[in-house]
């Protein structure tokens, strides 16, 4: 049976990266980078990035994005946005 969990893309070092969280585990989280910083990557891109990681999208699952500070304790630093959704593995991939 497909487990869920969720994925999450934020920008590091100028890209894009969308990796899967595996709480509870020292498993190293599968992560897929996108070689750039504009445009943000599609709802296409990312599936198929998750697909390349041996996960989808679970039905009906939309992508919520979050605003955070780069440094918590000063509301002028920079913006980080960091988008999340919930995934399933799939038959056979042991995340």
């Amino acid at each position: 049976m497909a487990r869920e969990f969720t994925a999450q893309m934020s920008m590091n070092r100028g890209r894009w990266r969308l990796y899967v969280v595996l709480l509870n585990t020292t498993e190293r989280w599968p992560e897929y980078g996108f070689d750039r910083a504009l445009p943000v990557p599609t709802f296409t891109e990312r599936t198929d990035a998750l697909r390349v990681l041996g996960f989808e999208p679970v039905p009906g699952a939309a992508w919520q994005w979050t605003e955070c500070s780069q440094d918590p304790d000063d509301p002028a630093s920079p913006v980080v946005l960091i988008a999340a959704a919930r995934v399933r593995s799939w038959a056979g991939v042991s995340a």
